[in-house]
């Protein structure tokens, strides 16, 4: 029953990742944001081509329906299934955004996953990763103008973080108060290293101009 419960959440994940907040946004105002800037359907590429409102738009919306989703899983696993509270939460979290990434309506060619993400360790209800992860993405944005860089590095401190809180016995079972150890929070570890790892992937032109110096730069 428990990998069902997980089966349940990766696909229920991915229908909410369908609701592409850049691609909805670009049709009301009459351009495929594919077609425009870097063909990313993300929230960069939306503030470039369709303005600050629109970025903020297209961020927030990506934001909150993963937020959502996990929200959702971990009232789900404290009803139903306590012992796999965190990775129901974790995999409905990577659902929204495969389904972000690779929404069938739209030849599987969305985003990148980041705003997405960034809803997952909003969904995860710990102040701690939280604080962390955005105080790095400002600095390090704000130091090298690549939005890129800093989507990198918050991917990279969300999987350090957690396993770090993890082994220290910080990370807590919400239902039963004790500290999450064993197969529940080696899994959970492992998806969000799939997350890094996607992010990476889906990354990987631009850690390639990165390289070469051509990477477009925020503003």
């Amino acid at each position: 029953m428990d990998i069902v419960a997980r089966i349940i959440c990766l696909f229920f994940g991915y229908c909410m990742g369908l609701i592409q907040t850049s691609y909805i946004y670009g049709k009301l105002h009459g351009i495929d944001i594919r077609d425009h800037g870097s063909g990313n359907a993300g929230t960069t590429n939306a503030l470039r081509v369709l303005g600050k409102k629109a970025g903020l738009i297209v961020f927030l919306g990506d934001l909150f329906k993963a937020a959502i989703a996990c929200v959702i899983a971990r009232f789900v696993g404290m009803t139903f299934f306590p012992d796999i509270i965190y990775p129901m939460i974790l995999w409905s979290g990577f659902g929204v955004v495969i389904g972000h990434n690779y929404p069938f309506y739209m030849g599987f060619k969305g985003g990148k996953g980041i705003a997405a993400t960034a809803g997952v360790i909003l969904g995860l209800l710990d102040w701690r990763i939280m604080v962390v992860c955005l105080v790095a993405f400002i600095i390090t944005v704000a130091i090298t103008r690549y939005v890129s860089v800093g989507s990198l590095v918050v991917v990279t401190l969300f999987f350090l973080i957690f396993l770090l809180l993890g082994i220290s016995g910080k990370i807590l079972n919400p239902s039963t108060g004790g500290a999450l150890s064993g197969a529940a929070l080696v899994e959970s570890c492992v998806v969000i290293f799939m997350f890094g790892c996607l992010a990476f992937y889906r990354h990987k032109p631009n850690i390639i101009r990165l390289i070469h110096g051509e990477e477009n730069k925020l503003f």
